[in-house]
């Protein structure tokens, strides 16, 4: 070989070398990119559309649940307790009382149940109002607990009562799922009052 052909093959070689490091040095993996990428793929994840769900127990309808969208996602090799649904696009419940009359209703933008637990995260704009009394609770956050039947909170919630009152609750709440009783922390409101006093 000649000297100029070994200066052509070693200057070759050298760029080859150059432009492995420059690719090597270019290819970097952010550790939480990959665990996305990889909790994804070991995700199943199932879309319906226009969900209308009965919840019943012993025999007797209890609610009816209806979503523009549900996305269930189901983990695949490990335990079915870990699945869960999620309503992005919102969530409307009629709870039944014995009678199969609607006596309350449930209203949220977001939604997502747990199944092992069968308890329901409920967010945005949520809205609980019992059509017999008229008391509506509102709060930003609420959690349902299917097998309780009750409504909790630590963020604030406020009670809206038919005559006009607002009762505040800065600590959150605990109430039945139809707001025929509730346990609540931190209490300020407006009250009205009336010639028979306080009501």
């Amino acid at each position: 070989m000649k000297r100029s052909d070994l200066i052509k093959t070693f200057h070759l070689h050298i760029a080859a070398l150059l432009l492995g490091c420059f690719f090597v040095m270019g290819c970097e993996n952010d550790i939480r990119e990959v665990n996305n990428l990889t909790q994804k793929k070991s995700m199943g994840v199932e879309e319906a559309i226009k969900i209308e769900s009965y919840m019943s127990e012993g025999g007797k309808t209890k609610a009816r649940l209806l979503a523009p969208k549900m996305l269930r996602f189901m983990p695949t090799g490990s335990s079915a307790d870990t699945s869960y649904m999620e309503f992005p696009k919102s969530l409307h419940v009629d709870f039944f009382n014995d009678s199969t009359k609607v006596e309350s209703t449930l209203d949220a933008l977001y939604a997502k149940y747990f199944d092992a637990q069968k308890k329901i995260f409920l967010r945005d704009s949520v809205m609980v109002i019992n059509l017999q009394s008229g008391d509506t609770l509102k709060s930003r956050e609420l959690w349902w607990d299917q097998s309780k039947e009750e409504f909790y909170t630590d963020k604030p919630a406020e009670v809206h009562q038919r005559n006009g009152n607002v009762l505040y609750h800065s600590r959150g709440l605990r109430a039945a799922q139809d707001l025929s009783w509730r346990e609540t922390y931190g209490n300020s409101g407006k009250v009205t009052a009336s010639e028979q006093g306080l009501q």
